[in-house]
Formats: structure tokens, sequence, C-alpha cells
């Protein structure tokens, strides 16, 4: 009576992990329902991007322990943008790391990464002041789809609907989001 006790708690556990990560929505919006101000200030409608066949969305920081990944980022915009990836960095102050204003930001992400991938203005990414986009993510995609850190990433599909999250120690160009990438992309290996 004891093991099935401890066998049913595990199980319960073990399903608590399984079916908490992603939630199953309607999607009454889509990523291509949104907007975000650019870095320069000019407006991103995300509705211009519904040809693209994969959007990375990035929450940055430009004084975290993982700023390097700018340069991943770069790389794989570089290889992929001819494919239909389209990679956009979201500075956010939540996390307390990031610089005063949207120009520093900009100097300091072309002079040290020739950053050449969109770039919005400086958002919350969490809580009740977080940018509408990560709202929607959360909602649609449960919490795993919420930055607990800097340079979290959400994959968007070519329906404007998250197909996976990534966690900050997970890189740009790891096998894991490049397998991912290729198959949204359709990139026969």
């Amino acid at each position: 009576m004891r093991k099935n006790k401890f066998f049913c708690y595990i199980i319960l556990i073990l399903s608590m992990f399984f079916f908490t990560t992603k939630s199953n929505s309607n999607y009454e919006k889509t990523f291509f329902d949104f907007s975000m101000k650019s870095i320069n200030g000019d407006l991103i409608n995300f509705s211009d991007f519904k040809n693209k066949k994969a959007i990375l969305l990035v929450n940055t920081a430009s004084y975290c322990g993982f700023t390097n990944q700018y340069q991943e980022m770069q790389n794989i915009w570089d290889k992929y943008k001819n494919n239909g990836l389209l990679v956009i960095a979201v500075p956010s102050k939540t996390f307390n790391q990031e610089k005063d204003n949207e120009e520093e930001i900009k100097e300091f992400c072309e002079v040290n990464f020739n950053i050449n991938f969109p770039i919005t203005s400086i958002y919350d990414v969490k809580g009740d002041d977080a940018h509408e986009i990560f709202k929607w993510a959360k909602k649609n995609y449960g919490s795993s789809a919420v930055p607990k850190w800097n340079f979290h990433k959400i994959l968007i599909n070519k329906d404007g609907k998250i197909e996976e999250t990534y966690s900050s120690f997970t890189k740009p160009n790891s096998n894991k989001i490049l397998k991912k990438l290729e198959q949204l992309l359709e990139i026969k290996s």
C-alpha cells in the first residue's frame, strides 16, 4: 500500500511538469496582431512579417552576462534571413541590466556586435507592465513563455503562434534552436 501511494505521488508530480508548461489556447490573436516601437522610434507592425516562416523574439540587456548572445543572434540572422527568419531584440530593464535610453543601446549594439536586425524600444517583459506581446505569450503558451532572465527566446512559427521557448542558457546557435529553425524554415539537411 505504501509503495502504491509513493508511486501515485511520483506520477502526480511528473504530470504537473508535463502539463503546466504549455497551455492549450485558441489564439484569439496571433503575433501578427501586435506592434512595438523600434529603437529609432518608428512603429514595427508585426503584420508586415506575415510572410516570414519563423521569428525569434529575444528580450535583451546590455549589462547581462548573456550579452555575448547578441553576436550569435546576428550570426543566425545573417545565415537564415533569406530563408524566412526574422530576429527581433527587445531591450528590457525588467531585470535591471539595461542602459538608460534607446540611443545608448543602439550604439552599444552597433559598435560591439554590428547588429542590423530589428531592435525595439525598451519594454518590460513580465508582470503587469509587460508589453502586450509578452502577456499574449504567457496567455497562449503558459509560464515557459515568461522570461525568467535576459535573453529568453520565444520562437514564433509562420502562423504567428508560439512554436517553442528557450531559456537564457540556451544559446541562439545551439543545436536545439538551429534544428527547430531549420524545420520551420523548411531547410533540408
